[in-house]
């Protein structure tokens, strides 16, 4: 009996076939997180250099073979610098509970059942940005996913606090010492306030936003988090995901929004 590393079609082996899919299953799954950004072109431009390399090399043309490689070999370490927030992207997608749920029937021998998160308490949340619209009081609400951003949480004061609309609202108010910066929500627990978030560089950002909405990008941006912000202005809520701002949002909207997010969450 033929061992199934063995059987070849046309010079062509099974493990061939599969080695081939898994690639242009990554090259797919990177090409649908740089779509839509400056790294598109470069990534474009590498795999084009890559396959003129390939095909020079199966010409037998030593010296051209010779310079793509090592212009290959040598910016490899570049692409690491210059792609490191795209990197950083692709892990996380790769290591999230929705990137195994979105694949597992293609997987079906990858029997991984993620732990099921708290319910979260939407109502207190939606309730208090209602309320803190209305009262034009700034806040800045990061709700932690399966990343628990703890280099984030502690930067600011661990309180581990039971969610209530109350208690946001006093942590907000103007005269509050914890109302400068961020809560972050983990576990349906308030885990800490006057948390320091990192600030979106994004230049597609509009120049009218303050930190508190380039806060909420940036910690969209590295982490799979969902960050709700009140202008502190116009009292309108915006919501952040994937370094993605929606503006103006209603508090109905953010409810239904957050219900849905989180049940998928428990799944």
């Amino acid at each position: 009996m033929l061992e199934l590393n063995t059987i070849a079609f046309l010079g062509i082996r099974f493990l061939d076939v599969v080695d081939i899919l898994l690639v242009a299953f990554l090259l797919f799954a990177l090409y649908n997180i740089l779509k839509g950004t400056v790294a598109i072109n470069i990534f474009i431009g590498i795999i084009a250099i890559f396959l003129i390399w390939k095909i020079v090399d199966a010409l037998e043309m030593e010296l051209l073979s010779q310079i793509l490689g090592a212009f290959i070999s040598v910016g490899f370490i570049a692409l690491i610098v210059v792609f490191q927030p795209e990197i950083r992207k692709f892990l996380l997608f790769l290591g999230t509970p929705k990137f195994i749920q979105k694949y597992r029937r293609q997987f079906l021998f990858w029997k991984i059942h993620s732990s099921e998160l708290p319910e979260l308490n939407v109502d207190g949340i939606t309730l208090a940005c209602q309320k803190m619209a209305d009262s034009k009081t700034g806040a800045l609400i990061v709700i932690a996913r399966r990343n628990e951003l703890k280099q984030f949480s502690e930067t600011g004061d661990i309180l581990d606090a039971r969610i209530s609309n109350l208690l946001l609202e006093n942590i907000f108010y103007k005269n509050s010492p914890l109302h400068d910066g961020a809560v972050i929500i983990l576990e349906n627990r308030i885990k800490a306030a006057r948390c320091i978030l990192p600030v979106s560089s994004n230049q597609k950002l509009p120049d009218n936003l303050g930190l508190r909405h380039r806060a909420a990008v940036g910690v969209s941006e590295q982490s799979d988090a969902i960050a709700i912000v009140v202008s502190e202005q116009s009292g309108k809520i915006s919501l952040s995901k994937a370094g993605i701002l929606i503006p103006n949002i209603e508090p109905s909207k953010i409810k239904t929004f957050l219900e849905k997010e989180f049940e998928n969450d428990a799944v």
